[in-house]
């Protein structure tokens, strides 16, 4: 920006004074100059024209200079005061510095020390503002990062929950379901964006340890022997391996669920019979909504369970799942809100992940995170 375009305010109560400013800045050559004598406009003036620099006369009746700059102060943007004083009191001076003022024109004044100050002001201040550009586009440049990282994140985890669908027909709306009801749960437990986010996006990741476990024990319809059962609970571990150490948080949040999601608040699960909350929140939360779509679903073993017999089941308990296997104030956040576990059930049902940002849900859209 041409320095001489800046725009500047000339704030005194004495009109002689106003003119003589006006004119001395407009012969140098500075194209866009306002002023004002009431010094209580001065707030709304640079609210609505955020001036490069106010010269500011100190004495004034009824609103004296340093008034003015304590209601700039307040509402300025950017933390920075363009203000240039003008008094003939060597306490105003200091005084007006530490209220923030960048400078100071003694009065009388002499017009080069005006318009070597202003100049100098200006100078400042224009660079400060282009710093503040290049700030805005570097900030800008690394959102952009920042969501092209989290796409490619989202878009490996996705491949690898694709993978496990091969494995088993019904793992596809099994995974996309967990992420709404861990979404739901992580709400009304009260988490914060962050938590939400991070959970909806590593859910689908608690099984992917079935992709290393044989057909003949994953599919098969009827109770497993112990050796079947070791191997079929090794899917944690296993999946905690497949994932393993990475940068990413989702996959390091998809660690922390592929171990846990099967242990008990009682100590009851596996693979290593943590208890309470030695197994992480997000393995906790997932383990709801897990053992909700479980009861709901049709499994060779089983069949699928109406949403009122899934509930009194979690609530009440039955020969294989009590109350007590699950966190209390997440069992609470269930009662609150298990209506929203019927609808996600009822409404996700075989959509491809990616594209389900359409999904007509109650009260909540998680998968717009996607978009």
């Amino acid at each position: 920006m041409d320095i001489f375009h800046a725009s500047i305010l000339i704030v005194d109560d004495e009109q002689a004074n106003v003119v003589l400013l006006e004119r001395v800045l407009h012969r140098a050559g500075y194209t866009s100059v306002a002023f004002t004598t009431d010094p209580a406009a001065v707030l709304e003036l640079h609210r609505q024209n955020q001036y490069d620099l106010i010269l500011l006369d100190i004495q004034m009746p009824g609103m004296d200079g340093f008034q003015v700059m304590d209601g700039l102060h307040e509402s300025k943007a950017g933390g920075y005061l363009p203000v240039l004083v003008i008094t003939a009191h060597l306490s105003h001076k200091l005084r007006a510095l530490k209220a923030g003022a960048r400078d100071f024109i003694s009065k009388p004044f002499e017009i080069p020390e005006v318009l070597a100050r202003v100049r100098n002001m200006l100078e400042v201040r224009l660079l400060q503002k282009e710093l503040r550009c290049q700030n805005d586009r570097l900030e800008q440049r690394v959102q952009v990062r920042t969501a092209e990282l989290r796409e490619g994140y989202i878009e490996t985890i996705f491949t690898m929950t694709r993978a496990a669908e091969y494995k088993d027909k019904d793992t596809g709306s099994h995974v996309q379901r967990v992420s709404f009801y861990s979404h739901a749960l992580a709400c009304t437990l009260g988490m914060d964006k962050e938590f939400v986010d991070m959970i909806f996006i590593a859910s689908p990741m608690h099984d992917i340890g079935k992709i290393g476990i044989p057909d003949h024990v994953l599919l098969k319809p009827g109770g497993f022997t112990p050796d079947e059962w070791a191997v079929m609970t090794s899917h944690a571990e296993m999946g905690a391996k497949i994932l393993g150490i990475s940068n990413s948080p989702y996959l390091k949040m998809g660690v922390e669920i592929a171990l846990g999601h099967h242990e008990r608040w009682d100590g009851g699960g596996y693979p290593y019979g943590q208890k309470g909350e030695q197994i992480s929140l997000a393995a906790r939360i997932l383990n709801m909504g897990d053992i909700y779509d479980a009861l709901r679903s049709k499994r060779p073993y089983k069949p699928a369970l109406d949403h009122s017999t899934a509930f009194k089941i979690i609530t009440l308990g039955d020969c294989r799942t009590r109350p007590e296997h699950f966190d209390p104030a997440i069992l609470a956040a269930f009662l609150q809100n298990h209506a929203a576990f019927q609808d996600i059930f009822e409404t996700v049902r075989g959509m491809d992940p990616t594209a389900a940002c359409s999904c007509p849900l109650p009260g909540y859209d998680p998968f717009s995170l996607l978009t």
